[in-house]
């Protein structure tokens, strides 16, 4: 392994978890074995040897920390996309499940019960079961998010949770292929796009700085109206909290300017504006507990990946001459103000979601004792389920490395799990639909009668997509 890697994701991950193990033990959320009744019951679920757990640590959890959870490094994201440091992970993961079985497997850590899943079956188990036994609170998300929505959704349990989650399904409609405000998102989309093509005729290339800040001027729009539309100052107060939320419980509680972006978030919903998630969040039943700021708080943090995955997207577009060529057919059948509903492009971004997932770690955490088919997992055990090897298992899909996306195009089956870009389960993003729906549009608002070409496109093989891909570097040029 090479030392200065090895270094490098020590120094950013290792606190992580060590803090979480601490948290844990001060919440008395920790507990090393199963009472002794479990254990007469069924035995314990395998557990790792102490190297196979430091590999797993290093391999798998700590990359993912280092390049930041909650915002992203965007030289640790260089240097893991040059290390094929996702690959890796997927490689270790396929080798523990080789060396132990199918799992759950236990890693041998001294302050805190964790888990790795290598199953599907499990996957959906879990995922099916949230929040009860398994609870999307975990110890290490309650200590990153409580940084920037203390009230938040993803870290509520009980009453306060289920108030919370219908508030946050009714606005982002959570049910429906397209947005009930569909109407008044895609003229903005256009718009921003427009002034995104603008910019990058200037420079002769689209890239992610000219990129990011045309999404972040549209996330604003769609979520609080054209009152927002400039307001660079509540992005830079919501860095600000996600960058402290990087270091989670290290890192102390930045009270001030947490009170002023909310308070913030606040004032746009108080002038919910027609046309806005705001304006709609004005209609929909609230009461003390609901905490919309917090939610929005939520809402703004998601977008942000929401955002890489769209710009990865037009790299596969790029890269991909023939559903470019498909692309392009659909774009000219939907003129603006009818792309509502874009199979290709809606599929194209969940394709680079599942490729290059944007939440790389899903984590729950065990209400209760719970029995597997190879033993007990004990009462507050830390699930880990590492995306890209469900999504990139090239021992098991065929597809793994290509860019497929019919796997979206087609009534999904059990078959397909767990490609899983939103979580699934009673805990599945309430913007589920959202996100391809705003994305779809800004690629075919980008696309329409034009196409790009991705410089240094030898980064891209079609016949075997990286396992990271850096969104920060990629540029494209315009080719026609």
């Amino acid at each position: 392994m090479n030392a200065a890697r090895q270094k490098l994701w020590i120094a950013f991950g290792a606190a992580g978890l060590l803090g979480a193990g601490l948290a844990a033990r001060r919440m008395g959320r920790t507990r090393r074995t199963a009472p002794a009744f479990a254990r007469e019951r069924a035995p314990s679920l395998p557990q790792a040897s102490t190297r196979d757990t430091l590999l797993a640590l290093l391999d798998v959890f700590l990359p993912n920390v280092a390049k930041g959870v909650i915002v992203r490094r965007p030289a640790l994201v260089n240097l893991s996309e040059r290390m094929e440091q996702d690959r890796r992970a997927v490689r270790r993961m396929q080798n523990l499940r080789s060396k132990y079985g199918d799992g759950p497997l236990m890693l041998r850590l001294p302050l805190r019960n964790q888990a790795l899943l290598f199953e599907p079956a499990h996957v959906r188990r879990v995922l099916e079961g949230s929040p009860d036994p398994f609870d999307p609170a975990s110890s290490e998300k309650v200590a990153a998010l409580s940084h920037l929505e203390p009230q938040g959704v993803l870290i509520s349990r009980g009453e306060d949770r289920a108030v919370r989650r219908r508030f946050n399904e009714e606005v982002l409609d959570y049910r429906r292929d397209v947005h009930r405000l569909a109407d008044s998102f895609l003229p903005v989309v256009e718009q921003e796009a427009a002034h995104m093509l603008a910019a990058a005729r200037r420079q002769d290339c689209l890239d992610w700085p000219a990129f990011e800040e045309g999404w972040a001027r549209m996330v604003r729009r769609v979520t609080f109206g054209a009152a927002a539309a400039d307001d660079s100052e509540l992005d830079s107060l919501a860095l600000a909290l996600r960058r402290a939320a990087n270091w989670a419980f290290l890192h102390p509680p930045m009270r001030r300017t947490r009170r002023r972006f909310l308070a913030r978030i606040r004032h746009y919903l108080d002038l919910a504006e027609p046309g806005s998630l705001a304006g709609l969040a004005a209609t929909i039943p609230q009461d003390t507990r609901t905490a919309p700021e917090h939610q929005v708080a939520q809402w703004l943090f998601a977008f942000d990946p929401a955002g890489m995955g769209v710009f990865r997207a037009l790299a596969l577009l790029a890269t991909h001459p023939e559903q470019a060529a498909r692309a392009q057919q659909e774009i000219r059948a939907h003129p603006d103000g009818e792309r509502r509903n874009l199979p290709l492009l809606r599929a194209t971004v969940l394709e680079a979601l599942r490729l290059w997932p944007t939440t790389p770690l899903l984590l729950r955490q065990t209400r209760r004792e719970t029995l597997w088919e190879h033993g007990v997992m004990p009462a507050r055990t830390g699930i880990l389920i590492h995306t890209p090897t469900f999504h990139r298992d090239d021992q098991r899909l065929p597809y793994a490395d290509r860019y497929t996306p019919e796997l979206w195009m087609r009534e999904r089956s059990a078959h397909d799990w767990p490609l899983i870009p939103f979580s699934a389960g009673p805990a599945t993003c309430p913007a589920h639909h959202l996100v391809p729906l705003l994305g779809s549009a800004m690629l075919a608002a980008l696309l329409d009668g034009r196409s790009f070409r991705l410089q240094e496109a030898q980064r891209i093989d079609p016949q075997r997509l990286p396992g990271t891909l850096d969104n920060y570097a990629l540029r494209f040029a315009f080719a026609g």
